[in-house]
């Protein structure tokens, strides 16, 4: 097959099935998102050139060949990364029309990774949080005088309050935002956590404290920048001009990173993920029950959010503190 037997973006059990038309052809095509399929294709072309270098078939493959791939990556990767990139070879043999005897289901393959996981661990290292204190330090390093510095504490400032994602972050149009008289009401058109598009809104009300309020950084941005449609945070060319699309992803966890820095915290620390972790730890430090930081977050499991509510309270419940 073409494409080094990646299938998932063009998957026989769609492009050559006559009993679908065009439009249904054409809406399948969409069932997963384009990030999705990006991270797929990645971790399905590390397979299959291990595959080609040591002479294996990759699609259809056996579960031995699976297996001894999963232990060769164990050697020098995480066990997430080695469970991950299970995933991608599954799907791409789900697509290829072996959903029913998908080497991957395989008892064989599901003990090599039990294994590998018992033996490196699951513990995830991500990140750190960028916490509401952080945010009073990091105030004070925005230019409020140069535009560079007003849409910067305007992205990191939304980020926290919203605990949005990078993604989500610059996906935001001037016209998904609603201004009301406690704040303003951000639409999120789609997420990782609503892959449907079905849309959801997030809060921000107004903060007493001016130096950390999104809504008043939010308006002195779309002011300066003369704002009316559009992209709502954008580049900037190098005569300090707003340019006419939208920010990258990328860019958000560099800024993120230059402002911790700033406020004298390690940078390499932190990324654009920290405004939304930070978030989430910050409200459970503040005693925010379980059920309004996932409303904020618009987490569909409790998991995640719990690790977050642990790991803020890792002092707070410190039995040495009663000790003390």
């Amino acid at each position: 097959m073409a494409n080094h037997d990646f299938v998932l973006r063009n998957s026989g059990l769609i492009e050559h099935n006559d009993k679908l038309s065009e439009k249904s052809k054409k809406r399948l095509r969409k069932s997963k998102a384009e990030n999705t399929l990006r991270a797929y294709e990645a971790d399905w072309l590390d397979f299959y050139d291990w595959c080609t270098h040591l002479g294996f078939q990759a699609l259809p493959a056996e579960p031995e060949t699976i297996v001894n791939y999963m232990n060769d990556l164990a050697d020098n990767a995480k066990a997430n990364t080695v469970s991950r990139r299970l995933s991608a070879i599954s799907e791409n043999h789900k697509a290829g029309g072996y959903q029913d005897d998908n080497p991957c289901r395989s008892g064989l393959v599901r003990n090599a990774l039990d294994a590998i996981k018992r033996e490196k661990g699951t513990i995830q290292r991500g990140k750190a949080p960028l916490l509401f204190e952080d945010l009073r330090d990091i105030a004070s390093c925005f230019d409020t005088a140069d535009i560079a510095g007003i849409r910067d504490k305007a992205i990191i400032l939304t980020g926290f309050m919203g605990a949005f994602r990078r993604s989500e972050l610059v996906k935001i149009n001037v016209e998904d935002l609603a201004f009301t008289r406690e704040g303003v009401i951000v639409l999120v058109h789609q997420s990782k956590g609503d892959q449907e598009g079905q849309g959801e809104y997030v809060a921000i009300p107004y903060n007493t404290d001016p130096g950390v309020c999104a809504v008043t950084a939010l308006k002195h941005w779309l002011e300066q920048a003369r704002l009316n449609s559009g992209p709502l945070f954008r580049p900037l060319n190098k005569y300090k001009k707003v340019r006419d699309r939208r920010l990258s992803d990328k860019s958000v966890a560099l800024i993120v990173k230059k402002y911790a820095g700033l406020a004298g915290l390690n940078a390499e620390d932190f990324a654009g993920h920290s405004l939304r972790r930070g978030f989430a730890t910050s409200a459970a430090q503040h005693d925010v029950d379980e059920r309004a930081i996932m409303q904020q977050t618009r987490h569909k499991s409790e998991k995640m959010v719990r690790r977050y509510i642990e790991q803020g309270n890792l002092f707070k419940n410190n039995a040495l503190n009663k000790m003390f």
